[in-house]
This record gives C-alpha cells, structure tokens and sequence, in this order.
C-alpha cells in the first residue's frame, strides 16, 4: 500500500486558527463620554495645580498684603451709593463722590481698625453740630497721614494722642496751680520776672480733637471742606498737616477727584466694558493651571511686589515717581496752587478769629540713612535713584511755600516742618514713604501740642501780664 507522505502543517493554517482569526475590539468612544469626561479632567487637573502650588508655596499670591493694608484701601461709589466698575486694588474703606469736596466718607463705618462716626470724621464719638459751651474743638485738616493711614485703631492717631496730652494739661492745671503762671502778676518786678519763667495756662475746658483729615485730600479739598464742612462746627484751632498730596498730583487738577471719574463720565459703556476684559483676564490668571505652568515657564510672574501704600489714591499702582512734576513750570503750577488754596483758607479763619497751624508733613527722603531701621532702608530703595533725587529738591519749594506764608500772616498762623526737623522722632519711623507707626505719632503730637500750647491764641494771659517794668 502506498503511503503518502503526511502533508506537514502550515505556520499559515495555525495562525488561522479560529482563536487567532478573532477580530480584535476597541471600546467604541462615543462623544457624549468626551463631552462629560473633559471637565471631569479639568476640574481635577485644577484640584492638582492647587494642591502642588499650596505644598510649594508658589500659589501664595496675598504676599505683600494684609488684612491692615486691605481695610485701608479705599472704595469708592457714586454719589448714589453705586460702585464704580472697572477701578483696580479696591478695598474696605468706602467713599463716595461728593460735587463739592471730590469725595467724601460714607458714612458711619466701623472696622476693627478704624471708626468714622455719622458726621464722616475719624472718631469714635458723634460730634454735635452746636458746640457745648466749655468744648474746645481744634479740627486736623489733611490727607491720609493726619488720618492715620495703616494705624492700628483710632486711639494710636496724631488727634487722638494730642487731645489726650491737651486734656492731661488741663488737669495738671487744676492739681497743682502753682507750677503754672498766677491769674494775676504782681507789680513788683523781681517777682514778675520770676512768674515769668513759669509755664502759661492755657484756657480750661474740654478738648476736643477732631479728626477730619481724609486720605488723598490736597489742599483744594481741605478747602473746600473747611468752607463747607468744618466751619458750621465752630473750630477754635485748625490744623493742616499736609504737602505730600499737592507735590504729587497734576497740575490739572484742582483737587484729588476718584480715579478716572472723568473717563467713567464721558464713556460709561467703554469704561464698563474695559473693567470686564481688566476682571476676564484677572480671573484667567489666577486659575491654578495657569500658575503652575508661569512658576516653571517663568517663576518670577507670580511674585507679587511689595504693596506700596504711600498714595491713596494709587489704583494703576503706577511707582511713585511717575507722580512727580516733569519739570520745573509743572512744579511752579503745583506749588502756586497750593500757596493759593492755603492762602484762602488762613484769611477765611483770620476773618472768624480761628487760628492756623500750617504743618509740613514727613517723608522718609529727609531721613538720615543711618536712623533707617532694615524695613525702612528697604522702602527708601525701594523708590530709585529718580525719585530720590528729584523729590527732595521739589518738596522744599514746598516747604518755603508754606514759610512765606507763616511770614505774611505772622498773627494767625505757625509752621511746623515735620520734613527736614524729625530728628527727635523714633526708629522705626515709618510704615512706607510718608505714613507714621504709633509711636512717631505721639512725637508728632507732643510737637503740636507744644506748638500750640506756647500760642497766646490759646494761653490765659495774667492780670498785669503786659504792664512795663
């Protein structure tokens, strides 16, 4: 029988076997699944950038701020109480515009830093419109460091400490009269020359100092508001502590006005819609995924600078050199209109018999660098080689402003040059360029009350005081 030779089986024939002939399946992926499972994934991407930037610590955005910066930001709304959109680095304390003094406090309101009372000044107790008959109201006109910009309450202010010393004063008078002049000088010559060495009285009542100074105000709201606002009251002295304000703003304008008010004005529509791109592409930037690719694309774009506080009104957060006049016609507009304003307000008060206190506020530039604690060397550097050439030179036309002022209403007004004479004040000084901490307060205070306290304005002048030996 012939055998066949067995036909030997095909790498081909097996792999055509019926397990391997198997079609392959993929899991169909049906759009519904994308549409759902997109934002699953973006939402736990989300969670993830989060978590990685709060391990890092490269998501900490708030670097630079505090609740204490925060509430002393300002806020400002319409005459109406409608917010104005579109203003940047908006904070708690709230303003709203005012036809006559630019803006103007809403109020009352209350924070755990500070108090405005229902009249809209710093203070923790109404003040009455008629005036008790044995108060002595000594109002403090100016911008945010007569307010007592970043103070911790209003008890650490410059008002509230010479009100204090004032009262103290008056008490010291009435416990121990003899450390203080008689009522009434002798004629004996000798005695009266002794007398004489000895501190006056000054008149006994209750003192009351007020604190109406707003932050930002420049010397043509302070005038406005003296003329408006303040007179009504009845002051018995007034205060200005101011300068800083009036070297930084244009010279086109009169006053501090809110930010870009007149571009709200003329384009409300436009204005709108420039602050929902500004608030879209804020909101963009601060998603977690956009953060965490900027701190390994770029690790410097989420490090905030340090807030810088010294203008309150500062909304473009533009440095502060850019404030300053250009040059030297610019200046002169800024100076003479502060001359002029200043010049306004004293021959008002002359007119009612109030006198005047003209004080120059401090910045940090006059500051000798060796009296600079780290935290103000830092600050000084801070504003650059430009400012801190420029600003010292053009302060001091400031300052001779106010000098020649002094001079020409020699019976009515004093000066105080808080700039170039702080040399008594304590280390540190400063909180930024030009607002005190507490206790610089209460040696600018101390100063004041000094200042006044050696005024005959305010003095009991003795029987006999200025008869001729």
């Amino acid at each position: 029988m012939l055998k066949l030779p067995k036909k030997t089986r095909s790498y081909g024939s097996y792999y055509k076997s019926s397990y391997y002939n198997k079609g392959k399946t993929f899991p169909k992926i049906s759009l519904l699944g994308i549409i759902i499972a997109l934002p699953v994934l973006i939402i736990l991407s989300e969670f993830l950038a989060q978590a990685y930037l709060g391990m890092t610590g490269k998501g900490d955005t708030s670097k630079g701020t505090s609740p204490l910066i925060e509430a002393y930001k300002l806020q400002f709304r319409t005459a109406t109480d409608k917010p104005i959109e579109g203003l940047k680095n908006q904070g708690k304390l709230v303003m709203q515009r005012s036809s006559t003094t630019g803006y103007e406090f809403v109020s009352p309101q209350k924070s755990e830093f500070f108090s405005i009372n229902e009249q809209g000044l710093r203070d923790n107790d109404p003040v009455p419109l008629a005036k008790p008959k044995n108060e002595i109201r000594i109002f403090v006109l100016g911008g945010s460091t007569a307010f007592g910009q970043l103070n911790p309450n209003n008890n650490s202010t410059i008002t509230h400490q010479l009100e204090a010393r004032l009262q103290q004063r008056v008490k010291q008078q009435k416990s121990s009269p003899s450390t203080y002049r008689p009522d009434v000088f002798p004629f004996f010559v000798p005695s009266r020359q002794k007398l004489m060495q000895l501190p006056p009285k000054i008149r006994e009542g209750n003192y009351r100092v007020i604190n109406a100074a707003v932050p930002g105000y420049t010397s043509g709201n302070q005038l406005s508001q003296l003329t408006l606002k303040i007179l009504p009251y009845q002051p018995d002295l007034i205060v200005v502590l101011d300068g800083y304000g009036d070297l930084m703003l244009p010279s086109s304008h009169s006053q501090s006005d809110v930010p870009h008010i007149d571009e709200f004005l003329a384009d409300a529509k436009g204005h709108f819609q420039n602050s929902l791109n500004f608030s879209a592409d804020e909101w963009i930037q601060n998603i977690g995924l956009v953060r965490t690719y900027n701190s390994f694309t770029n690790p410097n774009k989420n490090a905030r600078p340090a807030v810088d506080t010294s203008l309150a009104i500062n909304t473009d957060g533009k440095a502060l050199k850019h404030y300053l006049p250009d040059n030297k016609d610019e200046l002169k507009r800024r100076v003479d209109r502060y001359r002029e304003n200043h010049k306004r307000l004293i021959q008002m008060s002359a007119k009612l018999g109030i006198p005047v206190v003209l004080a120059i506020q401090p910045e940090i530039t006059s500051r000798p660098i060796e009296k600079l604690s780290s935290d103000e060397k830092a600050i000084r550097d801070r504003l650059g080689k430009e400012y801190l050439e420029a600003f010292p030179t053009a302060y001091k036309e400031f300052v001779k402003a106010t000098q020649q002022l002094g001079n020409a209403y020699p019976k009515n007004v004093k000066v105080l040059n808080f700039y170039q004479s702080n040399s008594n004040f304590p280390t540190p000084m400063f909180t930024d360029t030009v607002h005190l901490n507490e206790k610089s307060n209460t040696v600018l205070a101390e100063t004041l009350y000094h200042s006044i306290t050696a005024w005959e304005k305010i003095q009991i002048i003795p029987q006999h005081f200025y008869l001729k030996n």
